[in-house]
């Protein structure tokens, strides 16, 4: 507790500090800081982990806003989704509008298991995702890399779990009723 208390007081210091608040102009680029924005020029979006609007003004900001999503798409810890998304998002992300931004935080807002079972047809989406467009997309693609890489009798029917496994083979009194337990 004590550690927590200097580490606090410290970082209360450095920013109080007049170095730091003297210096801090000096990393601000010229343009940013003469360049002014309108309410007009920003797109207000819900979701959990941006502000409430996101700047569209210039390039570096679009820049680093097309990092962030791809970023979250590539990284969500569900290694099918990783896949699947990331890929397609760096596809994508450089013809979207804001519109699309805006479908695209949507579907990065939904959870890993939800999404993954929507996108692959084990169950059926809500009407709300159902229409976004850039689910729409995803869910295609991957409709279309299944038809194209897996044949339809290894994929388990909607709603029910999957089945085959690698030690479906293995079937004797010890072994698992079904795949890959």
């Amino acid at each position: 507790m004590a550690m927590l208390r200097r580490t606090a007081s410290t970082l209360n210091r450095i920013i109080n500090s007049k170095v730091v608040s003297s210096n801090w102009n000096s990393f601000a680029s010229p343009t940013v800081a003469t360049h002014k924005i309108t309410k007009s020029q920003l797109v207000p979006v819900t979701c959990r982990f941006y502000s409430s609007e996101i700047d569209f003004t210039d390039v570096e900001s679009r820049r680093r806003m097309f990092n962030r999503l791809l970023y979250r798409s590539k990284q969500r810890g569900f290694l099918e989704l990783d896949l699947v998304l990331g890929n397609w998002v760096e596809d994508n992300i450089q013809s979207m509008d804001e519109n699309g931004i805006k479908s695209l935080i949507q579907v990065l807002d939904l959870e890993n298991p939800d999404l993954w079972n929507w996108l692959s047809g084990q169950e059926q989406p809500p009407e709300s995702i159902s229409v976004n467009p850039v689910f729409t997309a995803v869910r295609e693609k991957v409709a279309s890399n299944l038809n194209n890489h897996a044949a339809p009798e290894t994929r388990a029917t909607p709603g029910q779990p999957w089945v085959r496994g690698w030690d479906d083979i293995k079937r004797g009194k010890d072994s698992p009723v079904s795949g890959n337990q």
